[in-house]
């Protein structure tokens, strides 16, 4: 009986062998072998990288909790730990080691089962590297091409290269890859401070990652990494004084588990992944592939600090007004290039609800950042921006119903286009759009790139319709840029690890949509809208330099924002709750919107010298001196006198009828009381004195 068992066993290890050697030489199966350059180039993924528009590092496209380091960094006493417990006879074998797969043959054939495996470190690496995206199962045929796969990576690696692949590959549990993952989740160092006890606890895990970490099962783990010290002083490479004493060392555990940096992160990246994943969803399959974005990455941080801060503000704000919030405010912002359309800085919100990017996608109306469409549509159609306009209440008839909107603010009479733009007069815009009609100012937000729908009735004049962030910040781009209609890019393209281009996208061609002069027009109006109008936050937060912008807030201050622009920069801020709730009593997009924009725009954007002389009228138009109250010719009298530039034929005329003589004089007043003159020395004197006796008896 027992020799028949010998035959057979014989017999088993033949068959054996011939497979093994012929797998040696054969081929990887229909989809070929690897070429020695992908042999010789390939490192273990981590995860890919995602890049700013300078190459910058932003993040990685997947979570891959890997982090490849090279075998110098790597103790020896680390290695061997590894080699005792997987591979004794690597450096002696050339990838398959025959005394092992017989070993192992002879213990399966004498118990009808698998008891015993003949893996080599090298085949791992074949394993865990150019077969871990093939599906053949646990299957012969993907074991020969295992073989295969290892012998050609004996051919074309050193010993030193393949322990560096297997140390930076191997899987070590809870998510970690490589010993250097592994090193910073468990002990809260990197691999090479690591201590003999501690490098054998990671050579302990490969055989049960889950079963034997020390963190979930101490003694087992324990009892594991003893194993290994044993097995470290079997094969030389301590003495076993050296293994005992290790064995009585307890093990300090990190007391939190490390994760890659994906808290502070850019906000944007959820957006570049999603992108990513409907371009190109195998992308990773060509190994470490990399994105490169339109992102800068110093907007990008500054832009995720203030809509943090911003967020956190209007909370409290809502808060400090007694309304009790079951959620944190959220806020959007998108930034971009006037001219390209390339994206600079994305936040879709605060890290809530994952997959969705208010900027893309959230629904909301833009109040009164909506209205230079409507003075758009106006400049189109022939008016400039010192067409005198009506600021009074105003009726509109609606069927049986009379719509009469009001005012934030008191009702300024009879006042300029610039002027009821820059103090957002709602009377003031519902006559012009009455005026010029809706369809006009439909159209005018079309051309510039609003794409949600915008119904037909008097109210969307004032923004009562609904638009992205991304939209309405693009259809800002054309006020910006002289009038061309851009289109947002996020991603310029995907290479794979050899520098194989997987994906890529130009910069569209811009479109034509407005008149230049138009465009320039209503930049000089939103200037005054930051100057002296609802946005002059900016300039109280110190922003210098050409910049225009409109501020925006819904009737019942559910939503605040500001859209503005350089000539470099055009960025939307918006905040409110996602399910819509007023703020809080008096909140606008001046005073919540504007401040975020302003700390985004200082910190974030560096506006370069030649920025200065942008914004100059086109060729072809007029200048006019102004009154830029009446928007008459200015007289002699006028206190103020304004450079305008006009369409030809739509200068103003007649010279201002307004202020025609100074103001009357009063010399009893001093000097400082407004209408007063300058009086001589001696006496301006005299009645500074007598002013400070009143001032001691009445106590004023």
């Amino acid at each position: 009986m027992r020799k028949r068992w010998r035959s057979l066993a014989a017999l088993g290890l033949a068959c054996i062998g011939i497979v093994l050697f012929d797998a040696w030489l054969g081929t990887c199966g229909f989809e070929g072998c690897p070429s020695r350059a992908e042999i010789r180039a390939f490192r273990p993924g981590e995860g890919g990288r995602i890049v700013d528009r300078n190459d910058r590092f932003l993040g990685r496209i997947a979570l891959v909790r890997r982090v490849n380091v090279p075998i110098s960094s790597i103790p020896e006493h680390v290695r061997n730990a590894f080699l005792a417990t997987e591979d004794r006879r690597f450096y002696q074998h050339n990838g398959l080691d025959w005394k092992g797969v017989f070993r192992a043959s002879l213990s399966n054939v004498r118990h009808l089962g698998v008891r015993e495996g003949f893996s080599t470190i090298t085949m791992q690496v074949a394993r865990n590297s150019f077969l871990v995206n093939k599906r053949y199962g646990r299957t012969l045929r993907r074991k020969l091409i295992e073989l295969r796969l290892t012998r050609l990576i004996e051919g074309e690696l050193s010993k030193d290269q393949i322990l560096e692949l297997y140390l930076n590959i191997i899987y070590l549990g809870n998510g970690m890859n490589g010993v250097e993952a592994a090193s910073r989740d468990l002990f809260g160092k990197n691999v090479s401070q690591l201590t003999l006890s501690e490098g054998a606890m990671l050579a302990a895990l490969p055989k049960g990652p889950s079963a034997y970490t020390p963190r979930d099962h101490y003694e087992r783990g324990l009892k594991r990494r003893n194993l290994v010290l044993a097995l470290m002083a079997d094969a030389g490479y301590l003495t076993p004084q050296q293994a005992a004493a290790t064995q009585r060392v307890p093990l300090r555990i990190a007391e939190d588990e490390w994760r890659p940096d994906v808290k502070d992160e850019p906000l944007a990246l959820d957006a570049v992944r999603a992108l990513i994943d409907s371009l190109r969803p195998d992308a990773l399959k060509e190994g470490d592939v990399t994105v490169y974005t339109t992102l800068d990455l110093g907007a990008q941080r500054a832009a995720d600090r203030a809509v943090l801060r911003g967020t956190t503000l209007v909370t409290r704000s809502t808060q400090a007004a007694g309304n009790r919030v079951p959620e944190a405010a959220q806020g959007a912002l998108v930034a971009l290039d006037p001219v390209s359309g390339d994206i600079r800085a994305l936040v879709g919100g605060r890290r809530s609800k994952r997959g969705f990017n208010r900027a893309f996608n959230a629904r909301r109306q833009p109040g009164s950042a909506f209205k230079p469409f409507v003075y758009a549509a106006a400049m189109r159609a022939g008016m400039t921006p010192m067409t005198l306009v009506d600021d009074e209440p105003v009726e509109i008839q609606q069927g049986r119903t009379v719509w009469r909107p009001g005012n934030y603010d008191e009702y300024e009479g009879t006042i300029t286009l610039t002027k009821a733009l820059a103090i957002s007069s709602n009377a003031a815009a519902v006559r012009v759009s009455q005026t010029v009609g809706i369809p006009r100012v439909i159209d005018a937000a079309r051309r510039n790139g609003i794409s949600s729908p915008l119904p037909s009735y008097p109210s969307m004049a004032l923004g009562a319709v609904e638009v992205t962030p991304l939209e309405l910040v693009a259809a800002y781009a054309p006020f910006a840029n002289g009038g061309l209609r851009v289109h947002p890019r996020l991603v310029r393209r995907i290479e794979a690890a050899d520098g194989t281009v997987l994906w890529s996208a130009e910069i569209a061609p811009a479109d034509t949509v407005m008149d230049q002069r138009d465009a320039y027009q209503i930049t000089q109006m939103l200037k005054g809208v930051v100057d002296n109008g609802t946005g002059r936050t900016l300039r109280d937060a110190g922003v210098k330099g050409q910049v225009a912008g409109k501020t925006g807030t819904t009737n019942n201050a559910a939503d605040v924002w500001f859209v503005g622009y350089s000539p470099t920069l055009v960025a939307g801020v918006w905040f409110g709750y996602d399910n819509p709730r007023p703020i809080a009593p008096g909140a606008t997009g001046g005073h919540l919107a504007a401040p975020a924009w302003a700390e985004f725009y200082l910190n974030g954007w560096k506006e370069p010298a030649s920025s200065a002389q942008a914004w100059q009228p086109p060729a072809g138009m007029t200048m006019a001196v102004v009154d830029p109250e009446t928007g008459m010719l200015a007289g002699e009298w006028c206190p103020v006198r304004q450079r305008q530039y006009f369409k030809p034929g739509t200068e103003p005329r007649e010279v201002c009828n307004v202020h025609t003589e100074p103001a009357p004089v009063d010399d009893t007043l001093p000097m400082d009381v407004p209408g007063g003159v300058p009086l001589p020395d001696p006496v301006q004197k005299g009645v500074d004195g007598i002013g400070k006796v009143l001032r001691k008896i009445f106590h004023f």
